[in-house]
């Protein structure tokens, strides 16, 4: 995204309490409880892929959590909070400028990441981390057994 089209950036709020400085800090980006629970049951399946491994897409430069380079398949485990979930993203009650800011910035990356990926001829999958990880790994088989040609099981 250009500079031109970013949203201007608000200044950066002052923390609320240490409570609040501790839990935020506590945020991890990479190897999230649904993301490895995804990892372990692909794994089991006998599944292999990389980890975070950096892709080019035009301009951009990205590191999904699982990459299926064969497939080429990139997935993403979303958290619901970050990346503005329909069901449980929420904006927080202080700080509100700056949070809605930040939460349209990374919906707005999120999108031109996609775009991008498909136009490089990757397949995009997000899940959502509040999906069962039984869901999320069952979507992912399905997205490559259909890319590998192979008949799906219909889930009943």
């Amino acid at each position: 995204m250009g500079r031109s089209k970013q949203l201007a950036t608000p200044d950066y709020p002052s923390p609320t309490s240490a409570a609040a400085s501790a839990v935020m800090r506590a945020n991890r980006g990479t190897d999230t409880t649904a993301e490895r629970a995804i990892r372990s049951l692909l794994h089991a399946r006998g599944f292999r892929f990389r980890k975070h491994l950096p892709i080019q897409a035009g301009m951009i430069r990205v590191r999904p959590d699982l990459v299926f380079t064969r497939q080429r398949l990139a997935v993403f485990v979303d958290g619901c909070f970050w990346h503005g979930c329909p069901d449980h993203g929420n904006v927080p009650r202080t700080n509100i400028a700056y949070w809605k800011w930040k939460l349209d910035r990374n919906r707005a990356r999120d999108s031109a990441v996609d775009e991008a990926l498909a136009a490089a001829g990757w397949v995009v999958l997000r899940i959502w981390e509040h999906v069962p990880a039984v869901e999320g790994a069952t979507a992912i088989e399905a997205k490559l057994r259909r890319s590998r040609g192979e008949r799906v099981a219909s889930q009943t």
